[in-house]
């Protein structure tokens, strides 16, 4: 192993992709609009000049392959690789790297890792990762341009991978921010309905720690990621896993969290925080007790319901239907007055139950309220499901244009969700239960950081036992 090799090496784990050709692979670069010529053309130029000036160069003075580029108007890159594949294949199966498919999605890192004795060679091969997989997309911050971030971003389901590579940064001293783990609990937190919550990982790490400590090759990557830091107005330090502070919200209980693609140590949980999963995966670095102070509030932090579910009236009648719990209700319907609801929002404390069968429980109206603002938008205020701007900026627009604007609430005899309709639109809420819901969880006889939920039924409702 040389610095070489590991650059080369973390490119091709990171981008690789091996069809059933002898003589050819490619590398993708997902830059998307990052990377396009239309875009971004004194960037796709730049691009270019790192793929023939630096990239060809190692593959031809190591390998004898030969190396050409291609790329998009969306920004996506592919540096196609040609020749006699025998060595580089012999190689990279030294560290029981398969040349099959898409490498990042079932390769592990655990051998070649253990082939970087000293930081220089863990540094290339993180650059060799980074050049493919880390986006220095601005938008990839901590809520404000205040912290930037850089984001590895990787698909499928090889958790294995993701704590791999977090070890290894580790190991340099360039310690994540937060990882984004694929999982429904994370992709979809308030709506059980939701299907498509496979959008891969995204291990975060702050920029001003990877450019002290990692490292990346292309210019066009360092470029960027000065040109991000400047964003910011001072410099952050990043805290070690441990030390940091775990702060739980309410997610939704998914059945996509018996998902058979998830690998079973995390196959049938429920996960209260991204440091959550390190802690069931066993990692050395995670706060266990943080983790464990977690499990005495769990019926604040699960929801068997969608916390907000919004969709066509349609589809909305469609999972009310589909549901025996839902289905078998009896409803109060009537109509109420938005201006109402907001004097309560505009006037009460956050935490606000509507409808509960005790102190404790309820309908959030926050919930309500952004319910409302869905279902009383017009058309061009929304994005998707989402209001343009603010939900309440959005209500109070519609109530200075018509003050007796109503909406229909359907109220069910047991804390099922709650029914807004009107205009078309459906949304579904969730109560606040926690007496009721801690009951749903158990802890997993094999692993004692693992929560278990198991479907609500009407006794538990109805706190028969």
């Amino acid at each position: 192993m040389n610095t070489d090799k590991a650059y080369l090496f973390g490119l091709i784990i990171g981008g690789g992709i091996w069809g059933n050709a002898e003589d050819v692979f490619r590398i993708r670069l997902p830059y998307r609009q990052w990377g396009s010529y239309i875009q971004n053309p004194q960037r796709a130029s730049d691009i270019s000049r790192d793929i023939m000036g630096l990239v060809s160069p190692l593959f031809k003075n190591i390998y004898n392959i030969n190396v050409s580029f291609e790329t998009s108007e969306s920004g996506v890159w592919y540096i196609l690789c040609e020749g006699d594949l025998t060595d580089l294949i012999s190689d990279l199966e030294k560290y029981d790297i398969r040349c099959e498919g898409e490498l990042r999605k079932n390769a592990t890192l655990k051998k070649i890792v253990n082939a970087l004795l000293d930081d220089n060679l863990k540094r290339r091969f993180v650059a060799g990762l980074a050049d493919t997989i880390a986006s220095t997309n601005p938008n990839h911050r901590r809520f404000t341009n205040e912290v930037q971030i850089l984001s590895f971003e990787l698909k499928g389901f090889n958790f294995t991978f993701v704590c791999e590579l977090c070890r290894l940064l580790y190991s340099i001293n360039c310690l994540p921010d937060q990882i984004l783990w694929n999982h429904p609990n994370f992709h979809c937190t308030n709506d059980p309905y939701y299907h498509q919550w496979n959008k891969g990982f995204k291990l975060r790490v702050q920029i001003d720690q990877y450019e002290e400590f990692g490292a990346v090759a292309f210019k066009t990557k360092a470029i960027s990621i000065k040109e991000n830091r400047k964003l910011q107005h001072q410099s952050h330090e990043a805290i070690p896993c441990q030390a940091r502070e775990v702060r739980a919200t309410m997610s939704c209980v998914h059945p996509a969290e018996n998902n058979r693609q998830l690998p079973k140590e995390i196959r049938g949980g429920h996960y209260l925080h991204n440091r959550h999963v390190c802690a069931v995966l066993g990692c050395e670095n995670a706060p266990y007790d943080e983790i464990k102070k977690l499990f005495p509030n769990v019926g604040n932090l699960i929801n068997p319901f969608p916390i907000l579910c919004k969709d066509s009236l349609e589809n909305i009648e469609s999972i009310i239907a589909s549901d025996s719990l839902l289905k078998n209700r009896n409803y109060t319907i009537t109509k109420i007055s938005v201006q109402s609801i907001y004097d309560k929002y505009v006037n009460s404390n956050a935490a606000v139950l509507l409808y509960g069968n005790g102190e404790d429980s309820g309908y959030p109206l926050t919930e309500v309220m952004q319910g409302i603002a869905y279902i009383i938008a017009d058309n061009n205020e929304l994005s998707g499901k989402r209001p343009r701007g603010g939900y309440k900026e959005l209500v109070q627009k519609h109530l200075a244009k018509n003050p007796d604007l109503s909406i229909v609430l359907r109220i069910p005899d047991l804390l099922t969700p709650l029914i807004l309709e009107s205009n078309g639109r459906g949304v579904l809420i969730g109560a606040h239960n926690p007496q009721v819901y801690k009951k749903l969880v158990s802890i997993d006889s094999d692993n004692a950081y693992k929560l278990c939920v198991r479907p609500i039924t009407e006794k538990d409702l109805k706190n028969e036992e």
